[in-house]
């Protein structure tokens, strides 16, 4: 919601008259100089958005604003041209109107362009979310990290590495959601108060690592030339339900260079819908992305979430921090999930990660079944992994 300054107005006032952290008010407006407002400059009010409304027989702004449980100058901060002593019949206002409902619609088939849609709602609604493009899939979609937060100490999540864990990805977005709701609404999740984790954490989201092999799983086959080139790879079928792959047939969370060669000797030897790590370490886009991504953040901690099995894997050649094992205790504590610690499986990103900065990273194991996980597991998932992200937090 976008207000203009008026005499005597500061972002301190703001935070007052709409019930906004002033962190969040500052935050959503990065080109303006707070201790510097001109009149009839534009703020944007982030958890708010404008509705328009008929002035009514009788009505004045102090009913109006009593009705609706908001302040009259409020009312008239969204009103500037509009006298409150000369109301009309059939006039319209603006009504300003704090968002109490998620965006985020989850429980769904979840495309690449839904994803990209309600991130540019959130960020409409939210616009302290910092958004950037890390790079690009094989078909050229654009791989999105959200930022939310000014903390010291970052943590990363990622979803859908693998195209028939597409699920993951709805997940991250409806959490996110939530998060952003209590942050603007001053709530909690959970009993836990969340607005002072926004000055404490910088959370890095990147909630659809393959876009591509993701459509093709939730919308079909794509155009030429990617259409001969799936369907060959997949031996002719259009039954995609076990393609774990990039667009290319190379899986994504096979390739980094952690006990790579290893991997690699028992895998696949040329792309397949599954577990082909590559003709080398970090050829495809998509993972060099995610690549990039780390080596240039300085993560404190991250989280892969993957499907299926109900486990978190939280070890990595004996690499990993002592602080690891507690953090994961916590994790299967909120979850229910049970740790594991090694499992014969390299060249992963949480291996990569561990390998390279000895921070904790996990791979997280959403539901439990067959992939890809039927969509009526969402709710139960959603809440499994709820605590999951709060305890990536507080922890």
């Amino acid at each position: 919601m976008n207000i203009r300054v008026r005499q005597g107005d500061s972002f301190w006032y703001y935070s007052q008259l709409f019930q906004v952290p002033v962190t969040l008010i500052v935050d959503s407006n990065p080109d303006v100089n707070p201790n510097a407002l001109q009149i009839g400059q534009v703020v944007s009010i982030p958890g708010h958005f404008i509705s328009f409304y008929q002035v009514q027989p009788g009505e004045s702004f102090w009913r109006i604003a009593n009705e609706r449980g908001i302040s009259v100058d409020a009312l008239m901060a969204v009103n500037p041209t509009v006298s409150p002593y000369a109301l009309q019949i059939g006039q319209q206002i603006n009504i300003p109107v704090r968002v109490v409902n998620p965006i985020v619609v989850g429980k769904r088939a979840y495309s690449y362009s839904d994803m990209v849609r309600e991130i540019n709602q959130l960020t409409e609604i939210y616009p302290f979310i910092t958004t950037r493009i890390i790079g690009n899939s094989v078909m050229g979609k654009d791989l999105i990290e959200l930022q939310i937060g000014r903390g010291n100490k970052r943590v990363h999540m990622n979803g859908s590495f693998h195209a028939h864990e597409w699920i993951t990805t709805p997940i991250l977005m409806q959490t996110l959601n939530e998060y952003l709701l209590s942050l603007t609404n001053q709530g909690s999740i959970r009993g836990l108060f969340m607005p002072p984790y926004y000055d404490s954490v910088t959370l890095s989201i990147v909630p659809m690592v393959n876009p591509d092999g993701v459509d093709l799983l939730v919308e079909g086959l794509p155009e030429e030339p990617y259409r001969s080139t799936v369907l060959a790879i997949n031996d002719g079928s259009t039954d995609f339900s076990d393609w774990k792959a990039n667009i290319r047939g190379v899986d994504l969370n096979n390739q980094y260079p952690a006990l790579w060669e290893e991997e690699a000797e028992r895998k696949p030897s040329s792309p397949a819908p599954r577990d082909f790590p590559g003709y080398a370490p970090l050829t495809e886009p998509e993972a060099v992305a995610m690549a990039e991504l780390a080596e240039e953040s300085g993560f404190d901690r991250v989280l892969a979430y993957h499907t299926q099995g109900s486990v978190i894997y939280w070890g990595f050649q004996g690499l990993e921090p002592p602080i690891a094992e507690d953090i994961v205790s916590e994790f299967a504590r909120v979850s229910g999930y049970w740790p594991i610690r090694y499992v014969d499986s390299f060249a992963g990103y949480k291996d990569w990660i561990i390998q390279e900065w000895q921070i904790p990273a996990y791979t997280v194991e959403l539901g439990r079944g067959v992939n890809p996980l039927p969509i009526s597991q969402f709710d139960t998932i959603y809440q499994q992994n709820l605590g999951i992200f709060l305890a990536s937090l507080y922890m």
